[in-house]
């Protein structure tokens, strides 16, 4: 078995479109969530989101004009986290060379809803309209649901597996999880992992419809995504891509990488929809299962975590994770790790959340420091206990070990251990 370590993050979120960008953002608890003018055309309830604010240049000088031709949101995010995390972990790039086939290294990326973009904006309205012959030829490229990572394995010359995981909003988490067990099995010497979901009115549409997203800020859409807040109101939809390089400890060391964490272990199941557990709920049983056997195989106490990044959406479900993970960690509030919602600030981008989220509890770990939950300030009833546990502002903090949680739709539970790098 091999020790695993990120070696690369990558990062394109609502409040920052690289990491240097989003570390920033995060410890200055900046929102992402801006008025989307398009939701407000369509009567939605809720018209607010965190979408990536990207600079066209930086597009233009990271791909070539053909690939630019055939991307769609979801690629385009997955493409820029990847490529910046393939950079941070040490290797080259660039657009217009070709580079040979890369046996070691592949890429497991995650996505809720692929190229729904597409098939909203081009591939139904022009069936419907009887122009299939001007669809062009990259459509299925586009739309088909292992599209993101195909479009990375490509980008990078990747010649070990280059595959897709879904699994609603546990998705990211998950995808870094599939990465570690192939590293530390031996099977990979690194994979790229992580998650991307595009920005689309076609997938935001579906939850508004469920009336689970917020609609009692569209006057003021920095205020509108509120975690583990008494006012919270649904969750804010958003959009972006995050991206890390696992690898073994070996392989960095043999190449004198530069090493962010190490990644102690990864766990995920299924509360089986059952016990109060339903498509669209979970069961705590199997949350708190899932999180005793990561504590299990990391071989660490709850009491050794020192720092939670949380689910958290800003819905009803917010006080129960806090309840479950208290529960599964055998803790008291008096003893309950420091807690944050990244959600807080970029909203929640569902299939890539979990990705994104991982970039930030590493940032995080690295850099000694936990970024505000904003808009808490009026704290949920059932949270008073840990009121003093969630910072509200940028607070510095010598962590070890932290603790990434992710849940989805479809009752699927998974979390990630990681430590703080440093002399072993």
């Amino acid at each position: 078995m091999y020790r695993v370590v990120v070696t690369g993050l990558g990062v394109v979120a609502p409040n920052g479109a690289n990491v240097g960008a989003f570390e920033s953002a995060l410890r200055a608890g900046k929102s992402g969530v801006t008025l989307q003018p398009r939701m407000t055309e369509l009567r939605m309830a809720c018209q607010v989101a965190g979408t990536p604010a990207l600079d066209n240049s930086i597009v233009e000088s990271t791909f070539r004009e053909s690939t630019i031709r055939v991307m769609n949101t979801s690629m385009m995010f997955a493409g820029l986290a990847a490529i910046e995390c393939w950079r941070d972990a040490g290797f080259s790039y660039q657009p217009d060379e070709d580079s040979p086939v890369d046996w070691d290294t592949g890429a497991i990326i995650g996505t809720g809803f692929g190229g729904i973009d597409t098939v909203g904006d081009r591939l139904v309205p022009m069936t419907n309209a009887g122009e299939v012959r001007k669809l062009g030829s990259a459509m299925p490229e586009q739309t088909m649901g292992s599209a993101p990572s195909a479009f990375v394995g490509g980008l990078l010359g990747l010649g070990g597996i280059v595959t897709t995981v879904s699994s609603a909003c546990a998705t990211g988490t998950e995808a870094i999880v599939h990465a570690f067990d192939r590293v530390q099995s031996g099977r990979a010497a690194r994979i790229l992992s992580g998650s991307t979901e595009g920005s689309s009115v076609f997938i935001w549409a579906g939850f508004d419809a469920m009336r689970v997203c917020c609609r009692t800020h569209n006057d003021s859409p920095e205020k509108a995504s509120r975690p583990m807040s008494a006012t919270a109101a649904g969750f804010v939809p958003a959009a972006g891509a995050g991206a890390l390089m696992l690898e073994s400890l070996e392989s960095a060391q043999d190449r004198g990488a530069r090493i962010y964490a190490e990644v102690l272990v990864g766990a995920m199941n299924s509360g089986g929809q059952r016990n109060g557990g339903t498509i669209t709920a979970s069961n705590s049983q199997g949350a708190q299962r899932c999180l005793k056997q990561a504590l299990s195989a990391a071989g660490v106490s709850g009491n050794s975590i020192d720092y939670v990044n949380g689910h958290l959406t800003a819905t009803i479900a917010d006080p129960k994770e806090i309840a479950n993970l208290m529960a599964a960690l055998e803790l008291t509030p008096d003893t309950f790790p420091l807690i944050n919602s990244t959600k807080s600030m970029i909203g929640h981008a569902l299939g890539a959340s979990g990705a994104i989220e991982c970039v930030a509890t590493v940032l995080q770990l690295h850099g000694g420091f936990v970024h505000p939950s904003i808009n808490c300030e009026d704290i949920h009833k059932k949270l008073h206990g840990i009121q003093n546990r969630i910072p509200t502002i940028s607070t510095s903090a010598q962590l070890s070990t932290a603790l990434k949680v992710s849940f989805g739709f479809g009752d699927v539970n998974a979390c990630i251990i990681f430590k703080k790098w440093g002399p072993q």
